[in-house]
């Protein structure tokens, strides 16, 4: 067995036969993480806001598609959710200076990101306890761990979601269940695409610049993370290999959190 086999199959430990939800499965990392858990020989649901995406991402992946509103938490109150897998990753980003951030897009963040996931934990806990097994990852941010102008109700929603897993990895430990965030930088996905206009406007600098002179500025690595380096994170931090890993944040952002 090659060194790369062997990595693989570690990387894969346990994963035959699992079943995960990953939210905003439909594209960008999300999507990556449902692929590789695919691959791992996991059944896959994928739940997206958007009906179609996610049934096309299902069938791709031979996974279910669930579509779901996460910001409507009144209705995750009453959830139900038996999977082996929980992936938080559906988010949102809004850039404004704290003076003119309109707040009910403040709150939408904030239900979409760390009450939506308090919601769909408080669901799969249940059925992971009985079963004595459960893997729960949180797609963070290194703006989990740190913070940049412009971004306070995304900066609080993520250190607010680095708590809530800590939590939830104390209460989990008795019964096999992990609770771990992974906290990339600026990954290459749509969501980073979208505010290049915004930090271009706010910065006052042409859209062609904001990668380097904006998004780069702080890691030492100077190029977007591809989501596909996150998914293999996740995908071992899903397996039985990760089972003593638990209550950690895993930095993927170049350097950025070093300094």
């Amino acid at each position: 067995m090659t060194e790369q086999t062997q990595f693989a199959a570690s990387n894969n430990d346990g994963l035959q036969g699992r079943r995960a939800v990953v939210t905003g499965g439909a594209s960008g990392i999300g999507f990556a993480c449902a692929q590789a858990l695919a691959q791992a020989g996991v059944t896959v649901t994928i739940a997206d806001f958007n009906d179609q995406a996610a049934q096309e991402a299902a069938d791709a992946l031979g996974g279910k598609a669930w579509a779901v509103d996460l910001s409507d938490t009144q209705a995750l109150e009453q959830a139900s959710i038996d999977t082996d897998i929980l992936i938080n990753n559906a988010g949102i980003q809004r850039v404004a200076a704290i003076h003119e951030f309109d707040p009910e897009a403040w709150r939408l963040i904030h239900r979409l990101m760390l009450e939506a996931p308090f919601l769909l934990i408080r669901a799969a806990l249940p059925g992971m306890r009985e079963r004595g097994f459960g893997r729960i990852i949180n797609i963070s941010s290194v703006h989990g761990l740190r913070a940049s102008a412009f971004k306070s109700a995304y900066v609080s929603a993520k250190h607010g979601l680095e708590g809530l897993s800590k939590v939830t990895a104390l209460e989990g430990a008795d019964y096999g269940i992990t609770s771990n965030c992974i906290n990339p930088g600026y990954v290459r996905t749509a969501l980073v695409e979208q505010q290049i206009a915004d930090q271009a406007k706010l910065h006052q600098i042409p859209e062609s610049e904001v990668v380097e002179k904006i998004m780069l500025t702080e890691p030492a690595i100077k190029r977007l993370i591809e989501p596909e380096e996150v998914a293999s994170l996740a995908t071992w931090l899903s397996s039985t290999a990760a089972g003593m890993v638990t209550g950690a944040s895993y930095t993927i952002d170049g350097g950025w959190s070093a300094q």
